[in-house]
């Protein structure tokens, strides 16, 4: 089982950025998948979730701005960043079924 994140970078206040996160190995469109993010000198947080019927939960810090939705057929699952701001700069995991987790991708927001 293989989880790979993409599509983290730099980014200006105010933009936009894409991040993937796509599973090989098993069949995940019945399970639920979530992103998590890591600030230096903070904690995990979780970010956003979404079922496999597509129901979808978001921290407050991002709700409104972020949107994160999946692909079954491609094994794949996206968050769409919009009007990122500093604070969201942090590394960003794909988590599914609460029990895999991708590497992680850096997401640099500068204002």
């Amino acid at each position: 089982v293989q989880l790979v994140e993409s599509g983290g970078g730099l980014v200006q206040a105010g933009g936009s950025l894409r991040l993937s996160c796509a599973a090989s190995g098993r069949d995940f469109s019945l399970n639920s998948m979530a992103w998590y993010r890591q600030a230096p000198g903070k904690q995990r947080e979780l970010v956003a979730t979404i079922t496999r019927t597509g129901s979808t939960t978001y921290a407050d810090s991002v709700k409104g701005r972020f949107t994160i939705s999946r692909d079954n057929a491609k094994n794949t699952m996206y968050l769409q960043m919009n009007s990122p701001k500093s604070d969201d700069t942090a590394v960003y995991y794909c988590n599914v079924a609460m029990a895999y987790w991708g590497q992680g991708t850096q997401v640099t927001v500068s204002s």
